[in-house]
């Protein structure tokens, strides 16, 4: 008997409709003779709902009572799937995060799991149910508080939970086909990739794709849990995540030296201008990022001007996060002691990723050179060992993805 967990996010039981077909699908996975466990999303845009109304009634939120007020659209949505499920003849049994046994972190908005302690779980999948389960919600382990995990992070409730009960894979269904190698908004010609590696799959997710979540991503290498991303519209094969080693040899993609290309308009540029050339400057500016609770992206910094001896220094940061930083900088301008500060919310990012990158000579040359013929400038520029991201003008995100797809032959 195969053990496995299908997570369906907000788009696929949108409505009744939807919620029936979903559960005929879970029900003929179930008749096939497997365990099956279900994490499933807010229906639609409930979530979306919600938050507008915390914010109305009061800006901010405070993020603990958020955290009470959210979690409730998964529950429906657990409770109406079980009830479909029961009409089509197949026990099935609803539970939230804490009852599943999803013991979190204490931080409210953007918990992380800590562990899960299954035991519900396991004796109604002896009892022959199906177990549906809220997504993107547990119970800390230290104040006992109910916790979210950030948007986005059923996908990693659903691999969490796939290897606490050693499943043997984790199915992601949502309103695509699989991972392509573009989006397919942009790129008409963009194909489906059957399957992709853990590595190429997180620089994807970090570079902006969003079909999985970065987090489920990193869930999934660490506890090698193989990850099947489908369409709940359709029946089509979808995309396999897993490690590079049991990815199938002669397949279309092995030969590829880029898999895919990635883009991200949700980031934006601060430039930290006429810096002194003094040991541990950068680290102080990065010191009053980090206290303002922000993450880095891409970072550049210019050599030293050797007539004044001051020097710039660029980095990326999340859009909505752009204000936030640079009234921090502003604020700590005589501590520093640099001269102007430059910011630029007009910018994206567009990355090529690929194993096949790590040997290959001219991977970088005929990424620059494709975006040089069309007249796209690089604003900065990044690398790991499988790839390479540029930030350029927004309105030339589009145009940077076309091609770089092209040049690569995907």
């Amino acid at each position: 008997m195969t053990r496995v967990v299908q997570k369906f996010g907000g788009s696929s039981v949108a409505d009744a409709a939807s919620i029936k077909r979903v559960a005929r699908r879970i029900a003929a996975t179930k008749q096939a003779g497997n365990d099956v466990v279900v994490v499933i999303s807010a229906m639609g845009d409930t979530t979306d709902d919600l938050m507008d109304l915390a914010l109305e009634v009061s800006p901010p939120p405070a993020p603990r009572e958020l955290d009470m007020l959210l979690p409730p659209g998964e529950r429906q949505s657990a409770a109406l799937l079980a009830m479909a499920l029961s009409d089509l003849g197949i026990p099935a049994r609803s539970y939230t995060g804490s009852q599943a046994g999803v013991i979190t972190t204490a931080a409210h908005g953007n918990a992380r799991i800590i562990d899960i302690t299954p035991g519900r779980i396991e004796k109604s999948l002896e009892a022959g149910d199906v177990v549906i389960v809220a997504g993107f919600q547990g119970v800390s382990q230290t104040t006992k508080d109910v916790t979210t995990l950030g948007r986005g992070a059923s996908d990693t409730t659903a691999v969490a939970l796939a290897s606490s009960l050693g499943a043997d894979f984790c199915e992601i269904y949502s309103d695509v086909d699989g991972v392509f190698t573009a989006d397919p908004r942009i790129i008409t010609g963009a194909r489906r990739i059957p399957e992709i590696s853990y590595e190429e799959m997180l620089e994807m997710a970090a570079c902006g794709a969003k079909i999985l979540h970065l987090r489920c991503v990193e869930y999934a290498r660490r506890e090698d849990v193989p990850v099947h991303v489908r369409s709940s519209f359709s029946d089509k094969p979808g995309t396999w995540v897993k490690d590079l080693a049991d990815i199938t040899k002669g397949s279309d993609m092995e030969a590829a030296i880029i898999t895919g290309v990635s883009h991200d308009r949700s980031e934006a540029k601060i430039t930290v201008a006429g810096i002194p050339a003094a040991v541990g400057r950068a680290a102080q500016i990065f010191d009053i990022v980090a206290r303002a609770d922000i993450n880095i992206d891409m970072i550049v910094q210019n050599a030293s001007r050797v007539m004044n001896g001051r020097t710039d220094l660029s980095f990326t940061l999340p859009l909505s996060d752009g204000p936030t930083a640079v009234h921090a900088l502003t604020a700590a301008k005589d501590e520093i002691g640099y001269e102007q500060i430059l910011y630029n919310d007009q910018i994206g990012k567009v990355s090529v990723v690929g194993v096949g990158m790590r040997s290959p000579p001219g991977v970088t040359s005929t990424f620059f050179r494709a975006l040089a013929d069309s007249g796209i400038n690089l604003q900065m520029i990044s690398t790991s060992e499988i790839r390479i991201s540029v930030v350029v003008d927004a309105d030339q995100v589009d145009e940077a993805v076309r091609v770089a797809h092209t040049a690569f032959g995907l």
